[in-house]
């Protein structure tokens, strides 16, 4: 499987995630921590697609996405740990913690697998 086929809707998630705990109870920080990372994360993902059509790895792209779900690991298992609510806090940062292994394990497999074969 391809980092972009799971970073993509990974990153709606956490847009839409964002944007429903600004509607819900206000938070900026919400907003802003959500649409800045499920951007970061669409942004990354929108590359790795467009290097893999071109029949490329984006070593960049993979990065990023991997930073960016190590960070929503980081912050939302701490305030799953301050709270333990497991909405939002405990399942963002059980997702992220799936996809930072999946982005880790892309990684030292040397990123996307590119057939041979010329289409």
């Amino acid at each position: 499987m391809h980092d972009f086929c799971f970073t993509i809707p990974y990153g709606i998630i956490v847009v839409v995630g964002g944007v429903v705990g600004y509607a819900r109870k206000g938070s900026i920080v919400s907003l802003a921590g959500g649409a800045g990372a499920g951007l970061l994360l669409l942004l990354s993902g929108f590359i790795s697609l467009k290097a893999f059509e071109k029949r490329r790895n984006s070593l960049f792209a993979l990065l990023l996405e991997t930073v960016c779900s190590v960070a929503l690991a980081v912050v939302m298992g701490r305030r799953y740990l301050e709270t333990s609510k497991i909405m939002p806090a405990g399942l963002v940062a059980a997702i992220s913690a799936l996809m930072t292994i999946f982005y880790l394990y892309k990684i030292v497999g040397g990123g996307n697998h590119i057939s041979s074969k010329a289409e």
